[in-house]
């Protein structure tokens, strides 16, 4: 079975990359913490894991031609509920995500 990989990030800004695809993106930073998905970068089917460590609350961003949907309160822009919470960004279509998770 493929093993869970992890890419721990400690900075206020994040730009996910192919290489985050199956990944476990963690963020662990005091202050508030946006992570974008870019364009051209995953396809459908593709899906990221990110989960917030640190106190301060993550963001999802849509990069330059990315629609993000979810439950979220701003659903295009939804935020890690808490610290601890986690999400998964799934890539429906091009350019195209949903997020899934404890989300706020």
């Amino acid at each position: 079975p493929k093993l869970l990989s992890f890419n721990a990030q400690t900075g206020t800004t994040y730009t996910f990359v192919a290489s985050d695809a199956d990944k476990l993106v963690t963020t662990s930073n005091a202050s508030a913490v946006t992570v974008t998905i870019p364009p051209s970068v995953f396809s459908a089917g593709d899906e990221i894991h990110i989960q917030q460590i640190g106190v301060g609350q993550v963001t999802l961003a849509q990069g330059a031609g990315v629609t993000i949907t979810s439950t979220g309160a701003t659903a295009a822009a939804p935020k890690l509920r808490a610290r601890y919470s986690a999400a998964t960004i799934i890539c429906t279509a091009s350019n195209t995500f949903t997020v899934v998770g404890d989300i706020a």
